[in-house]
């Protein structure tokens, strides 16, 4: 008797197992603890445990179960569904408490009140009630990120005193920035597309452990929609569509993105076209900023033109459309494989700030623009879950990027079009795991990254049409490369304390040759073969219901890139930077202090202030070649400068963060942000520091009923006056207005704006953002194009 009771004890294990499911977040693949399942009258009930494991044998097959979770929709799925679903069941995390999880700081999913740095989450539901035109927009709206423009197709994010080559992006967890990622401002960031995003998370401060080099003063990781399955036996189709006009710049978007689900297949192809026209500033603000006139080549001449509306910024309209496939095959619990394709391009875009700038009364430029900017990426990224010795879960990140920018530019009256066209390919690997040993994660990985530079630069006649070979802007066939490998933990020493640190080694080899056919100067190389050891370490304290602490310490990195080292390109009238071959890694101390104060969840504090310190900050300076400090460049007599380890800098800053719910539908909302500092020189003098942005903020009033959400709110901007200004922004005084002594400053600014939003069914979704309602003339600090005036955007989004 005994081997056939154990024969049915086998059976009616094997039973029950087959009853387990796993019930899991939609978008990270993570298991969802505490989810209630009942059946229709809750006579039957269950809850999930740690794993997202529950038992439903007491179900029926033709049961409908419903399963909630306080930070997910609810979905009801018979079990018979669930069974042919690979015993899974997929929950969308709900907006508003999307920011309870962040994948950002270790790139698994690791709840935000236990890391100790400040983090920012914007969700895809923003972008709907927001209608950021571009990625940069998108980062702007949080009240946390600072945006500058040079022209309408830009966005130069700032955070805590730094930006550009300063600031880490990332798609996916993959690195976005390249080898030419330059310390001016850089607008790659539109080439994101805001309605392909599910999620974005802004570190504020350094995130080298996990990031390596450039990610100084932030990182911000956006991450795309993924496809999703089908629960029913067959095919499942979904999607969205949205159509966009803004009156301010007579913007046209359509967006449409479509899903295909199957058992283990899933598809996702996303489609995004945007239109602008000439961008209109508003009626009260400086004149400076106005555009009298124009210049326009008309019959191979080159001509003034008074503007008939000095308001509309001409030149500024461009075009831009925006590509993602997406495929996902998931044929188990433990593989999930991502697969993702990307393309975006622009048309040409006018450079508006090159072409306000004068030589006396007359414009210089006749022609300044940025040729396409096209972007394309294939990322493959492998996710494995296994109880097994060395990590709970894998993942393996395959990617090859390529970048495209040109630069045109022509002087008024001038028949010599001067252009440089570059191109980077970069690749690169990593392999990142999790594993958990009871009260502590651990979290490592390796990565490698590599770069290849091409370059080259031409001169037209544009009477004749005739070429020939010019300097390029960078060294052609310059490659950059790093290889790393970090390690962090997060231990949990006590329900209300934990702990998070870690260490990341980072190699950085760089090699660039200069062609003495075309470069006259007095090295023919650069190499840069320099490593740097980065750390963090940070608390956080629940000391009561009310009162929560964060502290957290660590140092960042930036390795000098081509950029740096092999660049030339006049970065202002009057001066040309050249290449420098001997530069070595900036080097930054961070520190920072945060408290949160939650009454009751009535109201909400959360502030934080915190202190970095850059050394051998590589910056621009004077410069000479074998002795010389002035060339003649593209025909003018120009001053030698370089980037060099010259400067140490200071940045320190307070950021304030306030939420009050009156009640269930009523809610204000309000972030404030102060970031000040200094550059030191060689010589001792200090100076502004350029990227520190003014004070800024929003307050944001948002009624919620029923179907109805309306949200009336107000950006904000402190003044930086001319003694306020770093000296290369004080030399471009053509981007501010005048002040009584006719030196230039960035004045305060506000602006006053009302959203609304209306689900005329459940598939169908009006949206309405009136801006800037007293139409102020405004320009964000170290800007070069005035901001919009009054502006209507209207967009309708039906899903199906």
């Amino acid at each position: 008797m005994r081997i056939p009771l154990l024969l049915l004890a086998i059976l009616l294990s094997f039973k029950i197992s087959a009853q387990q499911i796993q019930v899991i977040e939609a978008d990270t693949g993570l298991p969802i603890s505490g989810a209630a399942l009942f059946n229709a009258d809750k006579s039957k009930s269950g809850i999930t445990d740690f794993d997202g494991m529950v038992d439903i044998s007491n179900f029926s097959n033709d049961e409908t179960i419903t399963f909630q979770h306080i930070s997910h929709s609810s979905i009801s799925l018979s079990k018979a569904q669930i069974l042919q679903a690979g015993n899974l069941v997929y929950m969308d995390t709900i907006a508003s408490t999307l920011d309870e999880v962040v994948v950002s700081v270790a790139k698994f999913g690791q709840l935000k009140r236990d890391i100790p740095q400040q983090i920012v989450t914007l969700s895809s539901e923003d972008v709907l009630f927001g209608n950021p035109q571009t990625a940069a927009d998108l980062l702007e709206s949080s009240g946390q990120v600072y945006v500058q423009k040079s022209q309408l197709g830009g966005g130069s994010p700032l955070i805590r005193g730094f930006s550009t080559n300063r600031l880490l992006i990332t798609v996916d967890g993959v690195r976005f920035n390249t080898a030419i990622f330059r310390a001016g401002n850089v607008q790659n960031v539109i080439s994101i597309d805001p309605f392909a995003i599910e999620r974005t998370e802004v570190i504020l401060g350094p995130g080298n452990v996990v990031y390596g080099s450039d990610a100084i003063g932030g990182v911000m990781n956006f991450t795309t929609k993924k496809p999703k399955f089908s629960f029913e036996e067959g095919v499942s189709y979904s999607g969205n569509t949205t159509g966009r006009y803004a009156s301010a710049n007579n913007e046209k978007t359509g967006h449409i993105d479509f899903n295909i689900g199957l058992k283990e297949w899933a598809f996702l192809t996303s489609v995004t076209f945007s239109d602008f026209d000439d961008l209109k500033m508003g009626k009260h603000g400086p004149e400076d900023y106005l555009r009298p006139q124009y210049a326009e080549t008309i019959n191979g001449e080159d001509v003034v033109l008074q503007n008939p509306d000095p308001r509309v910024q001409v030149p500024t309209g461009y075009n831009q459309i925006n590509t993602m496939q997406k495929i996902r095959f998931m044929p188990s619990t433990h593989w999930d494989f991502n697969l993702g394709l990307f393309y975006t391009t622009t048309s040409d875009y006018p450079r508006y700030d090159r072409l306000i700038r004068k030589r006396g009364d007359d414009l210089r430029a006749a022609e300044w623009y940025y040729g396409p900017q096209e972007w394309m990426s294939g990322n493959l990224q492998i996710t494995n879950k296994m109880d097994s010795g060395l990590y709970d879960q894998s993942l393996i990140t395959l990617s090859y990027q390529q970048f495209k920018e040109s630069r045109n530019d022509r002087e008024f009256d001038a028949v010599t079009l001067f252009q440089t066209q570059e191109k980077v390919d970069a690749y690169s690997v990593g392999i990142d795991l999790t594993k958990k040993l009871n009260s502590v994660s651990l979290f490592y990985g390796v990565e490698g990254v590599h770069n290849k530079v091409t370059s080259s630069g031409s001169q037209t006649d544009i009477t004749s049409g005739i070429s020939m070979t010019d300097a390029s802007r960078y060294p052609d066939g310059s490659t950059w490369s790093s290889y790393a490998l970090y390690g962090s933990l997060q231990w949990k020493l006590a329900d209300d304390l934990s702990f998070q640190g870690g260490l990341r080694y980072n190699h950085i080899i760089l090699e660039a040759t200069f062609d003495p056919a075309i470069y006259d100067f007095p090295f023919e190389d650069a190499n840069v073969d320099t490593g740097a050891l980065t750390g963090s370490a940070g608390l956080t304290w629940q000391a009561s219901e009310i009162l929560g602490w964060k502290l957290n310490f660590g140092t960042a990195f930036r390795a000098p890139n081509i950029d740096d080292v092999g660049k030339i390109f006049d970065s202002e009238p009057g001066s040309v930077v050249v290449p420098n071959p001997d530069l070595k890694p900036e080097y930054a101390y961070n520190g920072e202090l945060g408290v949160t104060l939650n009454f009751n969840n009535v109201l909400k504090l959360d502030l934080a202030t915190y202190y970095t310190q850059l050394e051998d900050a590589l910056v621009r300076r004077d410069f000479n070649l074998n002795g010389v400090t002035e060339i003649e460049y593209q025909g003018e007599l120009s001053r030698v400068q370089a980037i060099q380890n010259a400067a140490k800098a200071e940045v320190y800053g307070f950021e304030a963060g306030l939420e009050l719910n009156f009640c269930e539908d009523l809610q204000l909302t309000s972030q404030y942000n102060i970031t000040d500092g200094f550059e030191e020189d060689d010589n001792g003098d200090r100076n502004p520091i350029r990227h520190a942005a003014p004070q800024f903020g929003n307050t944001h009033l948002i009624w919620t009923w029923k179907k109805l959400k309306l949200d009336a709110f107000a950006e904000y901007n402190g003044q930086f006056d001319f003694e306020d200004l770093a000296p290369s922004q004080a030399a471009n005084d053509f981007l501010y207005a005048k002040d009584s002594n006719g030196n230039p400053y960035s004045p305060k600014w506000y602006t006053l704006n009302i959203g609304a939003q209306y689900e005329l069914t459940s598939d169908l979704q009006l949206n309405a953002v009136l801006e800037n309602l007293t139409d102020q003339r405004y320009r964000p600090y170290s800007s070069g194009i005035a901001a919009a005036g009054l502006n209507l955007i209207v967009a309708a989004s039906y899903s199906f």
